[in-house]
């Protein structure tokens, strides 16, 4: 009798017992499930990332970055030390506290490792490397910058989900015209309620469906002077100069092609064309021999890759260190210059659409390229002895980029997909010839093109094609309406990047300060879209260019 009271009392306890532990269960799914949930999901680790990562959490929203990349900062941390910057004025917000957080690391001893600070030439484009006057510095080396970004998300607190690449089939769950989720090659699903495409490619973009263009818009599309085909435009000095026979046997065109020439038809003058700007990496190089690699001899090297440079050299061209921009501590930024150099024309037209798998393809050629290139200006007897002997002096920086061989884990990409949106900038709103409406920052580098295509003219000597030079005249504003997909698209996604903007537009706006910008507009933007419950398209424009202002963004 005793037992099966015991056996009665004890019924209820371990019923009791098993809800508990039932409903632990259900709260640690829910918690698990809660976990990749945020309001703002930004996907990407470019600069504008992290930026709009800052601007998202110090205005009160939870964010989870989702980035492709293991290295924060794009290109910003990946070699472009030497800022494209045009006007410094009109960069404000975030984007100047970026580069006042580089002048503080400048200012401490321990950042003038290799050199006095005192012997730094201070060399900048338009203003001082170090601007005392304004407190900020444009100038610094890609483990500066990485460190700065680094520094941001570790003070903000914001979660990164870093290696996370967006499976680009069917990661996009849409419903009711907005994201719902995305989900990552590894089979994580982040769910919230606005989105952020801060990558150079536009993945997200492209994948929930959203308009978008590759290449050059004809000349009408827009009623522009500077887009499409511009063959015989030759605005800086990045073309062939001399007549120099693109054939194997100089002069005999049975005797083949050599590397890197098409023999394709450039295509009329200012006709569209899906083809795009060369892509390089921007390397950190330096000729300070406690810091120095030796350039590597690349596995599979080719000399006959470089022969149309040799035939360059043959004719007494001499501008080949011309870009070796010099960053504090005895380094460089060294970016293209002259008409064959690290610009590795018309070998990434498959770049923007591509698989994650061809995209790899594109990057280890040019890389192989470039590295090659590297060793034979160095290393063969088939450039000029005064170049070759100065060229070997340089080599790679030892503590830059240290778990990849010191080689920039970015990829200059310059240009892919740009977006069809609710507003597409052109020439015209840069050159001031149209008004832009709604402005959430402002540009003013020269509209800019590197080579698209070397060709063979009908002379039979060999050209390059695409490089174009044209300045602003001062500083554009840049509209909002080109931050968001038109809107029966989709109606909770910002686009900073892949802006919707021409060609030629895009090739002022593409610079990393106005990336930084625009990353905290759309931060921004998303912020009152969620506050308001309305789409990022019904933003009241007035209610936002008030925070914008208020937040150090230039508008005007």
């Amino acid at each position: 009798m005793k037992k099966n009271v015991v056996n009665l009392i004890s019924l209820p306890i371990i019923l009791v017992l098993a809800l508990a532990f039932l409903w632990n269960c259900k709260q640690e799914t829910e918690i698990k499930a809660d976990s990749n949930t945020a309001d703002i999901i930004i996907y990407g680790g470019t600069s504008a990332a992290v930026i709009a990562a800052v601007e998202a959490k110090k205005s009160g929203k939870s964010v989870i970055v989702v980035s492709p990349d293991k290295h924060l900062g794009g290109l910003s941390s990946g070699g472009l030390g030497f800022t494209d910057t045009g006007d410094k004025s009109v960069i404000g917000g975030l984007a100047r506290e970026f580069y006042h957080r580089v002048w503080q690391h400048y200012n401490t001893d321990v950042a003038w490792k290799w050199q006095p600070k005192e012997e730094y030439g201070n060399k900048g484009q338009g203003t001082p490397a170090m601007d005392g006057e304004n407190r900020t510095m444009w100038i610094f080396e890609p483990h500066v910058a990485e460190k700065v970004f680094e520094n941001l998300i570790e003070e903000y607190e914001i979660r990164v989900d870093r290696d996370e690449w967006l499976n680009r089939e069917n990661g996009v769950e849409m419903a009711d015209g907005k994201i719902v989720s995305i989900t990552t090659l590894s089979g994580k699903t982040y769910t919230g309620k606005m989105f952020l495409d801060t990558t150079y490619e536009g993945d997200l973009m492209a994948t929930a469906g959203v308009s978008y263009h590759v290449g050059r818009e004809g000349r009408d599309v827009y009623g522009e002077e500077w887009n499409g085909v511009q063959t015989g435009v030759l605005h800086h000095g990045h073309w062939f100069e001399s007549d120099i026979s693109p054939y194997i046997t100089p002069n005999d065109p049975s005797s083949g092609l050599l590397p890197r020439v098409s023999d394709e038809h450039p295509g009329e003058k200012y006709s569209g064309d899906d083809k795009i700007q060369a892509y390089c990496f921007r390397t950190c190089m330096t000729n300070h021999d406690p810091n120095r690699v030796p350039f590597p001899k690349p596995e599979g090297y080719d000399p006959m890759q470089y022969e149309l440079l040799g035939r360059v050299f043959d004719t007494g061209w001499d501008g080949w260190f011309n870009k070796f921009d010099i960053i504090p501590n005895h380094k460089t930024d060294t970016n293209n210059h002259g008409p064959f150099s690290s610009d590795n024309i018309g070998m990434n037209y498959e770049y923007p659409e591509g698989s994650y798998k061809r995209r790899k393809e594109i990057i280890k050629e040019h890389e192989q390229y470039q590295k090659g290139l590297l060793w034979f200006v160095a290393n063969d007897p088939r450039v000029p002895e005064n170049i070759r002997l100065e060229m070997s002096k340089w080599g790679l920086s030892k503590d830059e980029f240290i778990d990849n061989d010191n080689w920039p884990h970015q990829i200059y990409v310059r240009e892919a997909r740009r977006m069809i949106g609710e507003f597409v900038m052109t020439e015209n709103e840069l050159l001031k010839k149209r008004p832009t409406p709604n402005s959430v920052g402002m540009g003013s580098y020269t509209m800019d093109s590197h080579n698209i295509q070397r060709y063979i003219k009908e002379d039979g000597f060999v050209q390059n094609e695409g490089d174009i030079g044209v300045s602003t005249n001062g500083p554009y504003a840049i509209s909002y309406g080109s931050l968001v997909p038109k809107k029966d698209e989709c109606t909770n996604l910002l686009v900073p990047v892949c802006v919707s903007s021409s060609h030629i537009a895009f090739g002022s706006i593409r610079m990393e300060p106005v990336f930084m910008i625009l990353g905290q507009s759309a931060a921004a933007a998303a912020t009152m879209a969620i506050d308001e419950g309305i789409a990022v398209q019904d933003v009241k424009y007035e209610m936002l260019s008030k925070s914008l202002l208020e937040k150090g963004q230039i508008l005007k």
